[in-house]
């Protein structure tokens, strides 16, 4: 069975809930069984590694929950401790860096970029004259805001993505300075879809800084769909990229990684839908459970419920013809 449970070895419950999100991509597990294997020496500290082991593990199938200590021994040597409350998003981010560095092969890592980096063009476009800017950037996760500039609650994914490619004007203190103007100006700053991935990570920025320094969690309902179509959603103007790349810019949701608590403590689980069976689970470390849809949506989140599940990290997969 793909449904089997990882225990919590002390706090793990971000690290669990990023893993069960690998493992079930079989995309990425294919990228994982090719790799080198290292010498005994670097055996112990080698993230790819460690995770193959783990995986191989998990689908002995004689267990319906194993212990990821090894990984967890591993990951400390390279300063994610155990013990220590993560963020899921910035841990996503520095498992996927891990991996990255310690593949040997360059086009596993390359094939590992693909399947998870986004390209965006940037613009920067000064409002007094006609100086530009225009860079390329990757990035792993679209981090998207849940509030608006006005403090206002975005009520659906899709305006959350709407807004997230929207102009925004640089002025006051955010004035850019103009190399043509030789000084500090208004902007105005854009950026445009140039190609997505075969699996898409969108960040739901729940978590916002209050001018007392305190860190406040955002639970307000926010629904996203099981299917995303980008071409629906973006304009003209908000994608650099010609038709066949648009063409593949439909998604199914694949997995949600969850976030109950507050922004100080908390817990995570994953729910997500098996390629294979087309069935949800919900990973909560050592128990596995299957789910409904009706039960994903729970994760949508309510105000007068901040202590119950809120979905955190969306992944969507892109859909290809049967």
């Amino acid at each position: 069975t793909e449904a089997v449970g990882l225990y919590n070895v002390g706090e793990t419950c971000c690290l669990n809930s990023l893993l069960q999100v690998f493992f079930m991509n079989i995309h990425f597990t294919r990228i994982l069984r090719r790799i080198t294997v290292p010498s005994p020496a670097w055996r112990r500290s080698n993230v790819p590694y460690q995770m193959l082991l783990l995986l191989e593990k998990m689908q002995c199938g004689k267990c319906k929950a194993v212990w990821p200590t090894e990984l967890a021994y591993c990951l400390a040597e390279h300063r994610v401790k155990l013990f220590v409350q993560y963020d899921a998003a910035q841990l996503f981010l520095t498992l996927w860096n891990l991996l990255k560095k310690q593949m040997k092969k360059p086009e596993l890592v390359e094939e590992l970029s693909d399947l998870y980096t986004i390209h965006i063009r940037e613009h920067l476009a000064c409002q007094n004259c006609s100086f530009e800017i225009k860079n390329n950037s990757t990035m792993l996760t679209l981090p998207l805001p849940v509030l608006d500039a006005n403090s206002h609650r975005l009520k659906t994914l899709e305006h959350c993505l709407q807004y997230f490619f929207l102009p925004e004007e640089l002025t006051g203190q955010n004035m850019c300075f103009c190399q043509q103007c030789g000084r500090e100006t208004p902007f105005l700053q854009s950026r445009k879809l140039v190609q997505l991935p075969e699996t898409l990570t969108l960040h739901l920025k729940r978590f916002c800084f209050e001018r007392s320094s305190y860190t406040l969690k955002l639970s307000h309902s926010l629904p996203f769909p099981q299917e995303l179509d980008f071409r629906e959603i973006l304009t003209e103007n908000q994608c650099q990229a010609d038709d066949s790349e648009k063409a593949s810019w439909q998604y199914e949701l694949f997995a949600v990684v969850a976030h109950s608590g507050y922004s100080s403590w908390g817990h995570y689980c994953a729910y997500i839908r098996s390629l294979t069976e087309c069935r949800w689970y919900c990973f909560n470390d050592s128990h596995v459970c299957q789910v409904s849809w009706d039960d994903v949506k729970c994760t949508y989140g309510r105000s007068n419920l901040s202590l119950r599940e809120t979905a955190y990290l969306l992944f969507y997969m892109k859909k290809h013809p049967q």
